[in-house]
């Protein structure tokens, strides 16, 4: 099992970092990442790939999503997913990177899911028990069986599908192709 503590040491005897001292205080957050990460890494939907660009920062990491059905079948999303310090009272911040036409996903990259909230309407906001694993089965859920018309962050997206679902359908493959093409 790969412990926190363990990485720090063996970067630190290969060189690869200053020398610390391992008896000092590791964060709640980092001593659950390791855990957690490992956990999220095993039970990945197939449809997403976690990376991680420092091995030593697991609470920065990229999330990819490319969906096996719906609306935006055949694109490739990238996320990019941080957790504060205050984790696990508060819950991970997802951005998206890749730009896409999506009720729930504004052209700045926010991202409305009820998980993200620190307290939400439907009573399935962050709660202290949730773990990273949710937070990508929530995201990579977006493209499928979570999308949310009712309570959009991107209204346009969300009004033009009420009106015109083939408007709606050909705007989202547009994006598809231009931004997030395989």
């Amino acid at each position: 099992m790969i412990t926190l503590r363990g990485k720090l040491k063996k970067s630190a005897e290969v060189g690869n970092t200053k020398p610390r001292d391992f008896n000092k205080r590791i964060s709640v957050r980092d001593k659950l990442l390791v855990k957690e990460v490992q956990e999220m890494e095993q039970t990945l939907p197939n449809t997403c790939q976690a990376t991680f660009d420092n091995p030593n920062r697991l609470h920065e990491f990229n999330l990819v999503i490319i969906p096996d059905e719906g609306y935006w079948l055949g694109g490739k999303f990238l996320f990019h997913i941080s957790v504060p310090e205050e984790y696990n009272m508060i819950p991970p911040k997802v951005k998206c990177i890749t730009k896409l036409w999506h009720p729930n996903i504004n052209e700045d990259g926010d991202v409305c899911l009820s998980i993200l909230r620190q307290s939400s309407l439907d009573g399935m906001g962050w709660a202290p028990t949730r773990k990273l694993k949710d937070v990508v089965w929530g995201v990579n859920s977006l493209f499928t069986d979570l999308l949310n018309f009712d309570d959009p962050l991107n209204k346009d997206a969300a009004e033009q599908f009420s009106k015109d679902k083939e408007t709606f359908k050909n705007k989202v493959r547009e994006y598809v192709n231009q931004y997030a093409r395989r």
